[in-house]
């Protein structure tokens, strides 16, 4: 069974095969797709009125199930994306695994929203094979700001989803701590 895919990997497959672009302006081969920003600012494009989920909300809803793969096949540039964000996603539960409270979580959610981290197009990131490198540093500053939102984004959402209405982590979802996607993670055991 393949792992599961974006539903922007279908549209990009889809026009490929008819020679034609979908206007999403691609960085390392990481296509800066639409995002409902809630809880960010940043250069994300906004989503068309109709569309009511995007790549942050597959990434939570595909998570557990794709957790469990030890390879995946990149059929398409959403597919770049989607393999950094479960990584991310990963690194969001094992925080949150730590959190004791809703006010923690939310801090280190925060926390993690914001700090620094490589850039997937760079010599030092995992799976690096997965992604183009960038020679110029406007790309390279474009693609972090884009990443940095989607970090954003994608904690605050984790910080809501995660927790249950007790304000503790979901064993549900903190039992995927100790779980690698790709056998890789983005911090502790595993990381180098």
């Amino acid at each position: 069974m393949p792992a599961y895919k974006s539903a922007y990997t279908k549209r990009f497959t889809q026009a490929a095969k008819q020679g034609e672009q979908l206007g999403f302006e691609t960085i390392g081969g990481i296509p800066l797709l639409p995002i409902h920003a809630r809880n960010s600012k940043g250069p994300a494009p906004r989503p068309s009125p109709d569309e009511t989920t995007d790549i942050i909300d597959e990434t939570i809803r595909f998570f557990r199930a794709n957790v469990f793969f030890a390879s995946y096949k990149i059929d398409a540039a959403p597919d770049r994306l989607m393999v950094y964000l479960t990584l991310f996603c990963h690194q969001c539960v094992m925080r949150l695994a730590k959190a004791k409270t809703k006010d923690d979580a939310a801090r280190e959610m925060y926390q993690l929203g914001i700090e620094n981290f490589t850039l997937p197009t760079d010599a030092g990131f995992q799976l690096k094979g997965f992604f183009e490198k960038l020679d110029q540093k406007s790309s390279q500053d474009k693609l972090r700001a884009y990443l940095q939102q989607c970090r954003q984004e994608l904690s605050a959402r984790m910080a809501e989803v995660v927790l249950d209405a007790s304000g503790k982590p979901s064993k549900w979802w903190t039992c995927f701590a100790k779980r690698k996607f790709l056998g890789k993670a983005l911090e502790g055991p595993g990381s180098r």
